[in-house]
This record gives C-alpha cells, sequence and structure tokens, in this order.
C-alpha cells in the first residue's frame, strides 16, 4: 500500500509557511517588519493594480518578504525578470531567491536605497512598490526613502505604498508631488489603505 497520499495530506501549505517565517521574523525584529502577517490578496493585488504590466522597465519592490506583494504583480502581468526586489531579511532573501530565480534579489537596505540599487538597476524603474513599515520611521527617514525612490523612477511613475495608519506615511503636501489613495482595504487584517505618488 502506498503512503504516497497520506504525505500530500500532512504537508503544510507554503502560505502557513510564511506566516510562521513573519511571525519569527516579527518577534526577533519587530520594527523591521511592515506586519505580523504577509499582506493580504486584496491588499497584495491593489498595490500591483498601480503598476503598469506593459511598460519594460524594472520594478522595483521594497521589503517584500516572502512575496506576496512580487506574487500578485506576476498574476497582474509584470514579467518575473523586470522585478528587482530589495530585502533585508537573509533569509528572505533566499526564498526569495529560489521562488522567484528570473528577479533580481538584492539583499540590502532600502532605507539606503541609492546604495543598494546603484549596481543593479540599469534604467529608470517603472514603478517603486513598498512593503515597508514607514510609519515606525522618523518623517525624514520617509521623506529620504521617497526621495530616493523618486530619483530611480522615470517621471511620472509610481511610488506605491501601504499603510496601516489612518493618516498617509508620507505627506500629501509635498512640492510638485501627486498622491491618490485607495479605499480602506477592510478584508486585509488589519485594515489597510494604498497610498500612490508621483513626481511629474
Amino acid at each position: 500500500m502506498s503512503l504516497q497520499p497520506s504525505v500530500r495530506v500532512l504537508k503544510k501549505p507554503p502560505r502557513l509557511d510564511d506566516e510562521v517565517r513573519f511571525l519569527r521574523s516579527w518577534i526577533e525584529k519587530p520594527l523591521h517588519m511592515g506586519a505580523v502577517m504577509p499582506s493580504g490578496r486584496v491588499l497584495a493585488r491593489t498595490m500591483a493594480q498601480y503598476v503598469d504590466a506593459h511598460d519594460t522597465g524594472p520594478v522595483v519592490e521594497l521589503g517584500p518578504g516572502t512575496g506576496a506583494i512580487t506574487n500578485a504583480l506576476i498574476e497582474h502581468g509584470v514579467e518575473q525578470r523586470r522585478l528587482v526586489l530589495v530585502e533585508y531579511n537573509p533569509g528572505f532573501c533566499a526564498l526569495l531567491r529560489d521562488r522567484y530565480p528570473q528577479a533580481t534579489v538584492v539583499q540590502g537596505d532600502a532605507y539606503a536605497l541609492r546604495d543598494s540599487l546603484s549596481k543593479v538597476l540599469m534604467a529608470p524603474a517603472a514603478a517603486v512598490v513598498s512593503g515597508l513599515p514607514l510609519v515606525t520611521k522618523p518623517m525624514l527617514t520617509r521623506l529620504k526613502l521617497i526621495r530616493d525612490a523618486f530619483s530611480a523612477l522615470n517621471p511620472g511613475a509610481p511610488f506605491v505604498q501601504f499603510t496601516y495608519s489612518v493618516t498617509p506615511p508620507i505627506p500629501k503636501s509635498l512640492p510638485g508631488v501627486s498622491t491618490e489613495a485607495s479605499e480602506r482595504i477592510w478584508m486585509n487584517l488589519p485594515p489597510a489603505r494604498v497610498w500612490v505618488y508621483r513626481k511629474g
């Protein structure tokens, strides 16, 4: 009698594994993590919809973690080879390289974005998509991040950021920057909103 079916039944789904990885990393370094759990599918899809899937430029993702938003970008039509994934956690980097072999995975600090992208970004980015815990950082750090992101982006290309906070993670009044926000995504736990910033 074959034991193969029972082996398949006992195997944990990847989503549960990812949640365990996220929780372990959050316990170890809570301020480095944007969330206790990976982004929900509705939130990830909402973020991906702001990215032009038909553009040929690179798409930079900051803090991809286990790849919840990465998956949504690929499902949205962004080719894997266009993805530049900047992740601080070496364990998540190994996981991302295994899951997305055509993507460029950079183990680096997204808050030192110029340095992290200097050797890998060969063309202006079509989008920067961020899962970073911006609201845990001082405002000057947030402003430096978006300034560095805009320097990596094509004019008018989006910087996409989610937050659980009721206030925008970066002020809406930046000179020369247009801002839009999604509806509050109540299906996410906790509820979240997506903010999109563009500089002409």
